[in-house]
C-alpha cells in the first residue's frame, strides 16, 4: 500500500513540476530596452519595406489630396529618416552616396520605384546593424546634436531611439492608408497563417 502511495504521489507531482518548470520565465533579456526597440522597429521597418513592395510603381505618384505627400516622397522621405535617426542615436555614421545628399527631396521622390525601396531597405538594413551594437548602457548616454540652424545641443540618445520609432509608426500608418484608398491591404492586415 505504501509503494502504491509513494508511485501515486510521483506520478501525480512529476507533471505538475515538469508544468511549473516550463512556465518559469527566464528573466528578462540582456538589454530590455534596446532589446524592446529593436523588436519593435524592426517589425515597422519590415513592414514598410513590405508595403512599398507590394504597391505597383504607377502609384508612387499617388497623394490622397494636392496638399498631402506623394507614396514616392514618403518613401524617400522614410531612408533619410532612418540615417537621421541612427546616425544620431549610434556610434557609426552612413556615408550616402552624393546623389542622395545633393539632390531635393521632391526630386528624389520621383525616382524609380525600384531605386526608392533598394534605399529604403539600405537604410533599414544600416538601422539594424547600428541598433544590434548597442546595449541600455549607452541609451542614457548624453550626444550632440546639430540643428538646422547650426547650433548644438545635447541630449540622451533615446531621444532618438524614441523619435525613430514614432516616425516609423506614423509612417506605416500613412502608407497603410494610402495603401487602402487604393484598394491594397497592407501587410499588418492580410490574413495569417492559421496554426
Amino acid at each position: 500500500m505504501r509503494r502504491t502511495h509513494a508511485v501515486l504521489l510521483i506520478a501525480l507531482t512529476l507533471p505538475v513540476a515538469a508544468a511549473e518548470s516550463q512556465q518559469q520565465p527566464s528573466g528578462p533579456p540582456a538589454n530590455p530596452i534596446l532589446t524592446s526597440f529593436r523588436n519593435r522597429t524592426g517589425v515597422l521597418r519590415r513592414n514598410l519595406a513590405q508595403a512599398f513592395d507590394s504597391i505597383p510603381a504607377a502609384t508612387f505618384g499617388f497623394k490622397p489630396t494636392p496638399a498631402q505627400l506623394t507614396v514616392g516622397y514618403v518613401a524617400q522621405h522614410l531612408a533619410a529618416d532612418n540615417y537621421f535617426f541612427c546616425n544620431n542615436f549610434s556610434d557609426r555614421k552612413a556615408t550616402l552616396p552624393a546623389e542622395d545628399t545633393s539632390t531635393p527631396d521632391s526630386v528624389r521622390a520621383t525616382w524609380p520605384k525600384e531605386t526608392l525601396v533598394a534605399k529604403l531597405k539600405a537604410a533599414n538594413a544600416f538601422c539594424d546593424e547600428v541598433m544590434a551594437a548597442m546595449d541600455d548602457s549607452k541609451a542614457a548616454e548624453l550626444i550632440t546634436v546639430t540643428g538646422q540652424n547650426g547650433q548644438t545641443r545635447q541630449v540622451p540618445r533615446i531621444n532618438y531611439l524614441l523619435g525613430h520609432a514614432l516616425d516609423l509608426a506614423d509612417h506605416y500608418s500613412q502608407i497603410a492608408n494610402y495603401m487602402r484608398l487604393n484598394n491594397i491591404l497592407p501587410p499588418t492586415a492580410l490574413p495569417r497563417p492559421r496554426p
